[in-house]
C-alpha cells in the first residue's frame, strides 16, 4: 500500500481543493476537510493534524509540514510558497482565556468560554524550526526564520531570523533563496 493517499483518496476526503503532485501521509488527520485547500507539490507527513475552523487553511505551492505538526483553530491558517514547517510545531489561530474569568476546553458550550480567534499568516520563504509554536494573529513576513523551540506570539519581520521563548529577532537571513526561486521557475516553465 502507498504510505501517500491517492488523488481519488484526497476527492474522497473532500478537500476544498487540492493541486498537482500532492503527498499527504495515510498517517495524518483532517478536521473540516472542506475548509482545507492544498497547492500543488504540497508533503504533510505522519500524524500531522490539521483542524479548519470556519476561517479555514490554505496552503500554497511547494509547502512541506513535516511529522506531528498541528495547524487547528477557527481563523484563518494561511501558508504560502515554499513554505516549511518543521516537525512537532504547532500552531493556533485560536486561544483559550487563561486568566480564570472563563472555562476552557471545546467541549464546554460556547456561552462559558472566552476563546480569542485571530487568522496566521506564514509568508513565503517562511521556515519554523522544531517544537516551536506560533500563536493566533502572528504574521510571519516573507522569508522569515524562526528557530527550534521558539514562542511566536508577536509577527516577525521579513527576511529576519526570531528565536526563543518568547522569541525575539536575533539577527537577518539571506535573500538568495529568492534568486534560486527564480531559476527553479525557469527550469519548470512557469
Amino acid at each position: 500500500m502507498n504510505a501517500h493517499l491517492t488523488r481519488q483518496e484526497l476527492r474522497e476526503a473532500g478537500f476544498g481543493s487540492f493541486g498537482e503532485d500532492v503527498r499527504i501521509s495515510r498517517k495524518a488527520s483532517f478536521y473540516g476537510a472542506e475548509r482545507i485547500r492544498l497547492g500543488n507539490h504540497v508533503r504533510i507527513d505522519d500524524f500531522c493534524v490539521l483542524s479548519a475552523g470556519k476561517r479555514g487553511i490554505a496552503i500554497g505551492d511547494r509547502v512541506h509540514i513535516a511529522v506531528y505538526s498541528s495547524l487547528i483553530g477557527e481563523g484563518r491558517i494561511q501558508l504560502y510558497d515554499y513554505a516549511n514547517i518543521s516537525s512537532r510545531v504547532s500552531i493556533y489561530s485560536s486561544n483559550d482565556d487563561y486568566s480564570g474569568e472563563t472555562m476552557t476546553n471545546p467541549m464546554v458550550p460556547g456561552a462559558y468560554t472566552g476563546v480569542q480567534h485571530a487568522d496566521v499568516v506564514i509568508g513565503r520563504h517562511v521556515i519554523v524550526g522544531s517544537g516551536s509554536v506560533v500563536l493566533p494573529g502572528v504574521e510571519l513576513g516573507e522569508g522569515a526564520a524562526i528557530g527550534a523551540l521558539s514562542l511566536v506570539r508577536a509577527s516577525c519581520e521579513p527576511f529576519t531570523i526570531y528565536a526563543g521563548t518568547p522569541a525575539r529577532r536575533i539577527g537577518e537571513r539571506k535573500r538568495t533563496l529568492l534568486e534560486l526561486e527564480r531559476k527553479l521557475r525557469g527550469e519548470e516553465g512557469a
